[in-house]
């Protein structure tokens, strides 16, 4: 069943097609995780969907059962923060940071609600933060305070600070657009509560 959690977790934030879960989980085989796929499916974790026009791709989303399982994937992937990193650079999934930032950032609650754009590997997400807690969706905001456009290894080193925000600019990697003030804020409530 190798996999399987790995794919559930790739599905917390919304629907993906096929193709985006093969980009996101480099190192499954598209037989591999079209078997996973459908044992998830036949158990009732994921179910297969076809979006209206114009998109009309196929997705797979989390059943009401298969979301039942988010604290159990959180829980891990809390746990693999206390162990040590690999030597050699590990792929790092848009979704996986998501679920970093999600869960480790904590914007004041008396501040008052924002809307971020992050676009991180050709996809944009809508990060809304209100009452101290950071909601994440796929697709573009409405409107937005301020923007960030990066890679997933570079946005998950500003969320544990071993980068700076002005450092990742400066290599290029990383593209701030609206209130930068209110970006910086926001990629800080982290280290701010656990200080």
């Amino acid at each position: 069943m190798r996999w399987v959690l790995l794919v559930v977790r790739e599905l917390l934030l919304g629907p993906q097609r096929f193709s985006d879960l093969r980009r996101a989980l480099p190192g499954v085989s598209s037989n591999l995780l079209t078997d996973r796929l459908r044992e998830l499916e036949g158990h009732g974790v994921v179910r297969q969907r076809r979006l209206p026009p114009p998109a009309a791709a196929v997705v797979y989303d989390l059943t009401e059962d298969g979301r039942e399982l988010e604290p159990l994937v959180l829980a891990l992937g809390g746990w693999g923060l206390r162990v040590p990193l690999p030597s050699a650079p590990a792929q790092l999934s848009v979704t996986s940071v998501l679920l970093f930032l999600r869960g480790s950032l904590r914007p004041s609650p008396q501040e008052p609600p924002a809307t971020y754009r992050f676009e991180l590997a050709d996809q944009v997400w809508t990060i809304r933060t209100q009452d101290g807690r950071v909601h994440i969706e796929p697709g573009e905001p409405a409107h937005s305070h301020a923007g960030l456009r990066s890679d997933p290894a570079t946005l998950n080193a500003l969320l544990d600070g071993s980068t700076s925000l002005a450092a990742a600019r400066a290599t290029g990697m990383t593209v701030l657009t609206g209130d930068e003030a209110a970006l910086r804020r926001f990629l800080d409530s982290g280290r701010r509560r656990e200080s």
